[in-house]
């Protein structure tokens, strides 16, 4: 039986939209006849979670542990992490036997997993869901030409360079690969999916839910996910007075939390739509469907920069699997996702006042929402089905095996 071993900053037990790209991953492989398990780095401790050994298993997948501390001021600090990571990463190796080690950004998994394939002859895959220092300069802990930006960006160079084939989550990452000067053929695209085991169902309405919160009769927009600048929740807000003199009995729901709810915090209670928006602040994630069947249209205002160009999200393909409507900014990782009027609306990106137009003619547009959704819910079925996105790392992983084979034999 093939093993893959799966190169992880952080797994299960954690919820995060990376955590459930691998468990889709890791449970889709092992259903489909592979043995599978993941070995996580230091920062599994730093997410909030400290393991309680070398080896823990979380809803029947197995994750070796890095048990170590690491401190020292960047980048420092990072150079020791790739150390120790990696000498675990090769511990992992002799006692698992795996056939290929399948790292997953950022770079310094990469990184450590590069040092133990050329040390032991192991193929590599190396799979990019984000540009690193790209996701620093959305999540605010960096800046795009900075000296810290320019050297990630060629330790990540170096990892696409040298590692025998790569994977991205989506056409924008592979185009930019491509002029960087990677060849296409290196390049296979497994994008975002949805496990329709998870998230196929609608959920119902919480009536009680409902009239705790005021929304009863109301046209309920809805995010949950992280407050991060990049997001754009702050343009949507801006739009809502607006929304509002076209639709009433439009709402506003606000589930999550993050680095900007302070500031959209005192930006609601400046505005004028103040009583239509609400914050509920994180739910744990067993609760998250009680909220999701609250909403009629699920609202992602990204702001467009090189993250939301150039990366896919995976909540709106959460939200077209539970029947929900989507309505998000036309950036490129929405406009690989949505195609407008089919299977959900796109609106111009940092434009509030064409934001809540397009909002109020959706919501005036009733009689379009089934079909809509429906669309939205066979494109997930069939182009964004883990079931079927998985299979695209076989031929992959057996090229790379048949390779290291022949290496062998010589």
């Amino acid at each position: 039986m093939t093993r893959i071993l799966h190169v992880l900053d952080h797994s299960l037990p954690l919820h995060s939209g990376y955590c459930f790209r691998t468990r889709a991953i890791m449970k889709s492989q092992l259903a489909g006849g592979l043995d599978v398990a993941g070995v996580t780095g230091v920062r599994q401790d730093q997410h909030g979670f400290e393991a309680s050994g070398p080896l823990e298993e979380v809803e029947g997948l197995s994750f070796f542990r890095t048990l170590a501390d690491v401190h020292g001021p960047s980048p420092i600090r990072e150079w020791r992490e790739i150390s120790v990571f990696a000498e675990r990463i090769a511990e992992v190796v002799e006692q698992w036997q795996p056939d290929v080690l399948h790292a997953h950004s950022p770079v310094l998994n990469g990184l450590a997993a590069l040092r133990v394939a050329q040390r032991t002859g192991l193929p590599l895959l190396y799979e990019i869901r984000a540009f690193w220092e790209d996701a620093a300069v959305g999540n605010g802990t960096g800046r795009e030409g900075s000296p810290r930006y320019w050297l990630t960006r060629q330790l990540e160079n170096h990892v696409i360079q040298s590692a025998d084939a790569i994977a991205v989550i989506c056409e924008g990452l592979k185009n930019d690969l491509i002029r960087r000067g990677t060849a296409s053929e290196k390049i296979t695209i497994s994008p975002n999916g949805v496990d329709l085991s998870l998230f196929g169902q609608l959920p119902e309405k919480d009536a009680g839910l409902s009239a705790e919160l005021g929304l009863e009769g109301k046209t309920v927009l809805g995010f949950i996910g992280s407050f991060y600048d990049y997001e754009g929740i702050d343009d949507l807000i801006t739009a809502m007075p607006t929304l509002l003199a076209k639709c009433p009995e439009a709402r506003l729901l606000l589930v999550g939390g993050g680095p900007m709810e302070k500031q959209l915090k005192a930006q609601v209670a400046d505005s004028a739509a103040a009583s239509a928006i609400s914050f509920v602040g994180r739910v744990p994630h067993e609760e998250v469907d009680r909220y999701y069947g609250l909403m009629d249209i699920m609202v992602y205002p990204r702001k467009s920069m090189r993250l939301t160009d150039l990366v896919t999200p995976l909540k709106p393909l959460e939200a077209m699997a539970q029947g929900r409507l989507v309505a998000a900014s036309d950036v490129g990782g929405h406009r690989e996702l949505i195609a407008d009027g089919q299977t959900g609306l796109l609106f111009p990106a940092g434009n509030p006042e064409k934001t809540a137009k397009k909002l109020a003619d959706l919501i005036n547009s009733r009689a379009q929402w089934d079909q809509i959704i429906e669309n939205g819910r066979k494109f997930v079925a069939a182009d964004r089905n883990w079931s079927s996105n998985i299979l695209r790392y076989n031929p992959v992983y057996q090229k790379l095996i048949a390779s290291r084979t022949l290496v062998q034999a010589a």
